[in-house]
């Protein structure tokens, strides 16, 4: 493996670039539709194939030897190709056992799970390969203009009408340009505003730890600005979850980086800044009601014992979940609970990654997608302490995507936030740069 990407390094570097800048910034404009579903061939799918072809060319070429060297020797690579086999499995079960699945839309969603979880393909093989000493620097400065661009885009469509483009139903997924309106959610250039608030979350940690741990004032002062950027964003995107995921995220990477008095920092910034959103405030206020609400009506039910009608108090979003979206996926797995339904079984939103994994491809899915964030975890442990062998961007882009990536686990609660495009080839892009990283350094400590 030690030639590979030998001859056209700077092509796969600015293959990767192109789908950090592209994947984020162009809207979801449907390029050819798909009938019957919401789903549309974009341009960003062409440059992922392109990009796939390419990276996979030294693997044909040396078939034997690189993929048996390179992808079933590396646990996580096994665990996606195992988690990706079992879908296929659960998807002819849904075809012929439970007859659940239309075949040509439960093999796209499945294509869609194979271009997402690619991503640590590429990721993994480019650092794995390469002495690219400089690429976290790289990264970092990529992610800082797209967080630029992100924010004018939003800023935009708040102040300057600009258009916004969601997926949220067939008509708006055909490209349908809207425009925003007071009261509205901010999308930015993402399908929704879930999908910008989770990118806030996998990103914006990395710049806190690199204002907190740089030195270079003007360094600073853009990493500042780009944060309250962020800040910004957060709060016209309103997402609840995706706000406590973010500060967990970057408590998490603060503490890593032995930042104690900084988290402390974080913590009233935040309080401060989410503070002042009216939306923010009027959305936490209605969940805590909500929940006071539902312990007075169930101590209400039991004073009461059926002989007072006893109000109810909801919030739209949680009354959703609990009433329609998650008992539709636990229906869904208890039909076939080792292997789901198939994927597309679940039409809609289950707004739980969790249990739409269980819904779809079952306990054995759902345990096989669990595998590949333990050995993700296990490479890190066994890079552990992280500062032994990584410093300067290396570790800060580390130690930010361990925090984001538990903050994200978080999120997955509440959101379907890996079936979403936008993030989820980002996040396992990054992933993948991640554990490249690692093993490159792995070896290098083997050979020394």
């Amino acid at each position: 493996m030690q030639k590979f990407l030998k001859i056209s390094n700077s092509l796969y570097k600015y293959l990767i670039t192109a789908i950090l800048i592209s994947v984020p910034l162009y809207p979801k404009f449907p390029l050819f539709r798909i009938p019957g579903t919401y789903v549309s061939i974009r341009l960003e799918d062409f440059l992922i194939a392109i990009t796939l072809v390419l990276f996979s060319i030294p693997l044909i070429k040396n078939f034997r030897k690189e993929f048996f060297k390179n992808i079933l020797s590396n646990k996580i690579l096994r665990s996606i190709l195992i988690f990706l086999g079992i879908g296929l499995i659960s998807l002819i079960s849904g075809l012929y056992l439970t007859k659940t699945v239309v075949s040509s839309i439960g093999f796209l969603h499945l294509l869609r799970r194979i271009e997402y979880l690619s991503m640590f393909f590429v990721g993994f093989l480019y650092l794995k390969s390469n002495e690219d000493k400089n690429f976290s620097e790289y990264l970092i400065k990529i992610l800082l203009l797209v967080n630029l661009l992100v924010f004018l885009y939003g800023f935009g469509q708040k102040y300057f009408s600009l258009p916004v483009i969601i997926t949220q139903n067939e008509e708006y997924s055909k490209g349908i340009a809207l425009l925003w309106t007071p009261g509205s959610h901010i999308n930015s250039t993402f399908a929704g505003h879930y999908d910008l608030a989770s990118y806030l979350v996998l990103t914006i940690p990395i710049f806190i730890a690199c204002f907190f741990t740089l030195k270079n004032k003007f360094t600073k002062i853009i990493l500042a600005i780009s944060i309250g950027f962020g800040f910004w964003l957060f709060s016209s995107a309103v997402s609840r979850i995706s706000i406590v995921s973010f500060v967990l995220a970057s408590v998490i990477t603060l503490y890593l980086l032995k930042k104690y008095k900084e988290i402390l920092v974080i913590f009233l910034i935040s309080a401060l800044i989410f503070g002042f959103s009216a939306d923010l405030r009027v959305r936490f206020k209605r969940l805590i009601d909500v929940t006071l609400n539902k312990i007075s009506t169930v101590q209400s039910i039991v004073i009461a014992a059926d002989t007072e009608e006893v109000q109810v108090f909801e919030d739209r979003s949680t009354s959703i979940r609990f009433n329609v979206e998650w008992p539709r996926a636990v229906r869904a797995f208890t039909k076939n609970p080792l292997l789901g339904t198939g994927y597309s079984s679940i039409n809609l939103a289950t707004d739980n990654d969790y249990l739409r994994l269980l819904g779809e491809v079952g306990l054995l899915g759902f345990f096989a997608f669990g595998l590949i964030f333990i050995h993700i975890f296990k490479s890190i442990k066994n890079m552990w302490p992280l500062e032994r062998y990584f410093e300067g961007f290396d570790l800060i882009l580390i130690t930010s995507l361990i925090g984001s990536t538990i903050g994200i686990l978080l999120t997955a609660f509440f959101i379907d936030i890996f079936e979403a495009s936008k993030f989820a080839i980002i996040f396992w892009l990054m992933m993948g740069l991640m554990i490249g990283r690692l093993s490159n350094t792995k070896n290098k400590i083997k050979l020394i």
